[in-house]
């Protein structure tokens, strides 16, 4: 059955997440100290215990859920012989992008670590607090009535499309007098709206000094190979040059995340019969569902669910 691994993003954490797996395999743990190494901090420490709040900030939340879909991937290979090399694709939604190419081999753990590490900073200091907002459009709502939504809400500001993750629920991001004139118009359109609880305007144009930061950050990384394609946020295509999975990671800090797209393409042209969303959370396997709904949707958190994965390979 032809697969791909897909990595979560920020939203997916929750204090707990992967002590299963460093309870269970060397290799997890493994990955957990390489994280904590590489920044130099007991960051495996807050992933397990919390505070919630502490974890839920964005330059902590964006290292710690690579180290646990990293901790799952390392622990698949090592414990059970299924390595990335049984996938035709990788993907991950936002950060997740990090841990796809990790798992890829275009980054090596620490890397990626210090990666998000850098872009979870840069992104928060792009803009002051209260500056900022996002807002998810769910029920009745297309990319195309998103984007309506986003035109009209310029009148107040700067307004985007973010993340495009499927039918029914479309992020749109920006400043805050542009998302209120934004919902506002929404309301008008009958669009059920929700403003979502963030600390910056990811995936807008807002965000260009973070991208700034990461593109020295990446000039300057050392990316592989990779093992199999990833398909990137902001192409929704399959990349594998170096050169070219650099140059996107930039363009995703203000790019949009085109999920929906990424899913449709590697169902419909990648012919991807199962999903395996490996990390924390089930968030990108519910959106699979309603994106490729003849593909097979699996999550991998727990060490009973890898075992009875790799049972099927």
């Amino acid at each position: 059955m032809s697969t791909a691994f897909i990595f979560p993003g920020q939203g997916s954490q929750a204090p707990g997440m992967g002590k299963g797996l460093f309870d269970a395999f060397g290799a997890s743990r493994e990955v957990f100290q390489e994280v904590d190494d590489a920044l130099g901090e007991s960051l495996s420490g807050l992933i397990f215990n919390g505070p919630e709040d502490q974890l839920t900030l964005t330059a902590n939340a964006q290292p710690a859920l690579m180290a646990v879909s990293m901790a799952a991937m390392r622990a698949l290979e090592r414990e059970f012989g299924v390595g990335v090399a049984k996938a035709a694709f990788v993907a991950g939604h936002s950060l997740g992008e990090y841990s796809a190419l990790a798992a890829s081999g275009a980054l090596s753990v620490a890397d990626a670590a210090r990666l998000l590490r850098t872009r979870g900073n840069a992104m928060q200091a792009a803009v002051p607090v209260g500056e900022g907002a996002m807002a998810a459009l769910i029920g009745k709502v297309d990319v195309a009535l998103a984007e309506e939504i986003a035109k009209a809400g310029e009148s107040g500001g700067v307004v985007v499309v973010a993340n495009d993750n499927n039918v029914g629920n479309v992020v749109i991001s920006g400043s805050k007098t542009g998302i209120d004139a934004a919902l506002a118009y929404a309301a008008e359109k009958g669009a059920r709206a929700i403003k979502l609880n963030v600390s910056a305007p990811f995936h807008s144009p807002l965000m260009q000094p973070a991208a700034d930061v990461m593109a020295e950050a990446l000039a300057a990384a050392t990316i592989a190979p990779l093992i199999v394609p990833v398909v990137a946020n902001v192409t929704a295509r399959p990349v594998n040059e170096p050169a070219t999975v650099r140059k996107l990671l930039v363009e995703q800090v203000t790019g949009r995340v085109r999920w929906r797209e990424s899913i449709e393409w590697m169902s419909t042209e990648g012919a991807i019969e199962r999903f395996v969303e490996v990390g924390a959370g089930k968030q990108l396997s519910g959106m699979v569902k309603r994106n490729a709904r003849d593909a097979q949707a699996v999550a991998l958190n727990e060490p009973a669910e890898l075992e009875a994965f790799a049972k099927t390979i």
